[in-house]
């Protein structure tokens, strides 16, 4: 009888453990400026030792991040592309998006600065001159939310660096920027990820201020009813918890060589 009772409840704890699993694991699609600044690291942390939950990061464009929800390949985005996110909760493949917090996108570029628009508070203006001057300008290429900005600025602008002045990367941010700094080109960037990549790459900042440049992310559950196996419970916990006033202050207090790159603005 004893036997019986130990093989029922190891039976029980084998097929039990892959749910358990399941349950206190989240994956999380992102932008490479979450990850690339060091954010993610300062922030996740605090949140597994709280609630037991371990979030497996998968940094990519907010595209691909996106089209990750779409797949149920991940429980939740964190992402900083409004249209692109409002469009995804419309469609239904995501609920509960919140605001969490912003930066802002600079135009960055060598010393030289051969465009001249070094100290201009207007983006498109600044676009256009790049275009006419015949400089490099690298572009992210991947459909990231840095990458609809930028093309949304050509397009503003109604012109475009012509044939091999204009290079689509099809790369993450910080890889852009070591391109940039090689081919003495532009480049348009949030700002966290220049922080990150300053010393290393030698760009100037040559643009910024244009409120044109806030650049907002937002944090989406994907939606159980179209994707029955993600783990909506914990992705709604991490959604708490990092609009919460405690994981708030901890964006604020972000600053990496005495620089806030975050400000917050989530709030429950």
């Amino acid at each position: 009888m004893k036997r019986r009772k130990l093989m029922a409840v190891l039976l029980c704890a084998m097929f039990a453990s892959p749910l358990a699993l399941a349950q206190d694991a989240i994956r999380l699609s992102t932008t490479t400026s979450t990850e690339n600044s060091g954010l993610l690291k300062h922030l996740l942390p605090v949140f597994e030792a709280k609630t037991g939950i371990r979030v497996k990061v998968i940094p990519v464009g907010t595209g691909k991040a996106l089209e990750l929800g779409k797949n149920g390949d991940v429980d939740l985005t964190l992402v900083h592309a409004r249209a692109l996110e409002d469009k995804f909760v419309r469609e239904g493949w995501g609920i509960d998006r919140r605001d969490v917090m912003y930066n802002d996108f600079l135009v960055v570029g060598p010393q030289s600065d051969p465009a001249r628009v070094r100290g201009s508070k207007d983006v498109i203006a600044a676009f256009a001159k790049i275009a006419a001057s015949g400089a490099r300008f690298i572009s992210r290429g991947d459909n990231s939310g840095t990458d609809v900005m930028e093309k949304g600025y050509w397009q503003a602008a109604g012109t475009k660096p012509a044939g091999g002045s204009y290079v689509s990367a099809g790369l993450g941010m910080g890889e852009v920027l070591n391109m940039a700094a090689e081919m003495r080109a532009y480049t348009l960037t949030d700002r966290a990820t220049y922080g990150a990549y300053k010393a290393k790459t030698g760009l100037d900042i040559l643009v910024e201020g244009d409120r044109r440049m806030f650049n907002p992310y937002g944090i989406i559950a994907v939606n159980p009813a179209r994707h029955p196996g993600v783990n909506y419970r914990g992705a709604k916990q991490l959604i708490e918890w990092i609009t919460s006033s405690e994981a708030q202050a901890r964006i604020a207090a972000f600053k990496p060589a005495g620089e806030q790159l975050f400000f917050p603005s989530g709030s429950k």
